[in-house]
């Protein structure tokens, strides 16, 4: 039997009948496959937690009823807002909120609100696991990698050559300032506006720790890492779901104007969706920060703020050297932000936080002819990216939702869980998309790789979704 864990949330119009209630809360379990006994709870807006049959459909269920103010819940998006439900109760949708709410942290919507004459239900549950990523899918040896979005045959002999030579100096101390200097020159910004991180994922933790959010906004889906480090920090998270019908594509006013704390990726992972001009989200009174961490991988760096300056509030960059240069093992990242921002992230960081072998890299890939060869690259997988669209496009059921840009793709397609599976027994690892917010079992991710390796794989994915 499965541990209780839903969370139903309930709108009500007064009088409704307990009957009534459970029979629209059994028609939305049946639907996802679910039974009462997952049931934990019931959740409302505060001015109707007295209602009879609500408290009826609590006891014939055996879960506590939950009631949450009208402001709480007006603070949390949802879906499927309604000015009538507004102006009814002080929210624009109680049912979806007070289940989102009541399932937090991290709770997500398990399907779409149901009505009935008096009454609105939704379910939320748990959230994905937001500490997957797509290394887990590689552990088990002798399979193609699809699922690390690290560029294969990387890092290059050269680089490889300087670090090995580093290693002469590990007696002593790290010293970031030659590295420091060369990203920001890299960028034309002053150093004290950089900061070098043991990856970009250090980065999430420092700003969850340093910021004091009263709004914080995470746009998914996108890299968890940034909403699982404000978690950990204790922020509330507000997210923005953006949709596949259109395109995963940043739509206006989807970021709400009481946002003061505002994350996107771009290109984002796993859409690898690159969205124009994010500048229009900066504001007097918000960071904003944006994940660069695969727009080396975009011709011309385009779309890029990493030296964007002057712009209203604070806006935060933050880049990696894991995918371009392939040194995940390394943890190697940087910051670009306002200069206080930046004295006060370093101020959270532990003594010597990126290694000496972690700076060489940095200085060395901030060099014309390293910046060469890494523009070069993003050409040649521009033309791979391709390859692998055309082939997808030409298999049943299988689905692309906007203009990927990035060095993966992402498909929608029935069954992705058993397809997954079965590819795996094929050779082919591919990074599960039902661990991001806003996707679901029916997701998964692909690396882009050369084009034999795609044929390879293309070959296997088309004997299995043709049978």
């Amino acid at each position: 039997m499965n541990h209780p864990s839903l969370t139903v949330g309930v709108g009500a119009r007064s009088g409704v009948a307990a009957a009534e209630l459970l029979g629209l809360i059994d028609a939305a379990l049946t639907a996802l496959g679910r039974s009462r006994g997952e049931v934990a709870r019931l959740a409302t807006v505060t001015t109707r937690a007295g209602e009879p049959g609500l408290l009826a459909a609590a006891r014939a269920l055996a879960v506590p009823l939950v009631g949450h103010s009208a402001e709480d819940l007006a603070a949390v998006p949802v879906p499927t807002p309604s000015d009538v439900v507004l102006a009814a109760t002080g929210t624009p949708g109680v049912a979806e909120a007070a289940a989102l709410l009541a399932a937090a942290p991290g709770g997500q919507l398990l399907a779409a609100k149901r009505k009935s004459a008096s009454a609105t239900v939704a379910v939320a549950g748990p959230g994905p696991d937001l500490r997957h990523h797509g290394d887990a899918e590689v552990r088990t040896g002798g399979l193609v990698d699809l699922a690390v979005n690290v560029r294969a045959g990387t890092p290059p002999d050269w680089l490889r050559e300087h670090l090995a030579a580093t290693l002469a100096d590990l007696a002593a101390y790290p010293d970031g300032t030659a590295a420091r200097a060369a990203v920001a020159a890299r960028h034309g910004r002053p150093a004290e506006e950089v900061l070098l991180t043991a990856g970009a994922a250090e980065a999430f933790v420092l700003l969850a720790r340093v910021l004091r959010p009263r709004h914080a906004v995470v746009v998914h889906p996108q890299f968890t890492e940034p909403e699982a480090a404000l978690h950990d920090a204790g922020h509330q998270v507000h997210r923005v779901l953006l949709s596949p019908a259109d395109g995963f594509r940043l739509t206006p006013g989807a970021v709400p104007e009481a946002a003061d704390l505002v994350v996107i990726g771009n290109p984002t992972n796993p859409t690898s969706v690159l969205h124009p001009g994010l500048a229009e989200l900066a504001r007097p009174g918000r960071t904003l920060v944006v994940d660069e961490a695969f727009v080396d991988t975009v011709p011309g760096e385009r779309e890029s703020l990493a030296a964007a300056r002057g712009l209203p509030g604070e806006v935060v960059v933050l880049r990696s050297l894991t995918k371009t240069w392939g040194l995940a093992g390394l943890r190697i990242g940087y910051v670009l932000a306002p200069a206080d921002l930046i004295a006060r992230l370093g101020a959270a960081q532990p003594l010597w936080p990126v290694s000496t072998p972690a700076l060489a890299a940095a200085e060395a890939c901030s060099t014309p002819a390293a910046l060469a060869e890494a523009e070069a690259a993003t050409h040649t997988l521009a033309g791979q990216r391709a390859h692998l669209l055309r082939g997808l496009a030409a298999l049943p059921g299988i689905t692309v939702h906007g203009s990927p840009a990035a060095s993966f793709v992402l498909i929608h397609t029935p069954g992705a869980a058993v397809l997954r599976t079965r590819l795996r027994a094929a050779g082919f690892a591919l990074r599960r998309g039902d661990t991001f917010p806003g996707l679901g079992p029916d997701w998964l991710r692909i690396a882009v790789r050369d084009e034999a390796t795609t044929d390879r794989f293309l070959g296997a994915l088309s004997a299995l979704v043709r049978n």
